[in-house]
């Protein structure tokens, strides 16, 4: 994936579209350790963080971040991603592709208006209820003949890839978009 796109041409829409260079590499530089943290479902949150402290059987005693201490199922129990898979733009790259992760990943997205993600084939919209400077002419062009791998995750590349294969493929021209 060409993570060095000039974003320039996307104008006021990059920073909805893509993290910059600097914010992946501020990622990649934090420490993990995948055997101790992980996700715990939470009836509030949906899935929360925590630190595994102890393994005992089928049972594990976890700590979350406010300080408690649970002894949970390890089958509730799902792993988490590194921090450099933080932001995915396409979910099918993440290691553990988990429900916890899937959701983790499109509230982080969400919470920096990064409303569209790939997840595999397809491309994920969460609704943001107010307008964003997504959908301009300039945002048009500037999808216009890329290969989707090649732009950050929207609906115009979808539609362009689309089209473009439409164009090319003429004896098979059945496509579904939703």
């Amino acid at each position: 994936m060409s993570r060095f796109l000039d974003m320039k041409e996307f104008g006021e829409a990059a920073r909805y579209l893509r993290l910059t260079n600097l914010e992946h590499l501020a990622a990649k530089a934090q420490a993990f350790d995948g055997t101790k943290r992980i996700w715990m479902p939470d009836d509030v949150e949906a899935y929360i963080e925590v630190e595994v402290r102890e393994l005992n059987g089928d049972k594990s005693t976890v700590e979350t971040k406010d300080g408690r201490f649970l002894i949970v199922k390890e089958d509730d129990l799902q792993l988490m991603n590194p921090p450099k898979f933080d932001m995915m733009e396409d979910m099918a790259m993440l290691t553990h592709l988990n429900e916890a992760s899937v959701l983790f990943n499109l509230r982080r997205r969400y919470s920096m208006w990064m409303i569209y993600t790939y997840s595999g084939l397809f491309c994920v919209t969460v609704n943001p209820y107010k307008w964003l400077p997504v959908y301009s002419a300039e945002v048009v062009t500037a999808y216009k003949g890329r290969r989707r791998t090649d732009t950050p995750p929207h609906i115009y590349a979808v539609a362009d890839n689309a089209y473009t294969d439409l164009l090319q493929n003429r004896e098979n021209q059945s496509m579904l978009i939703t």
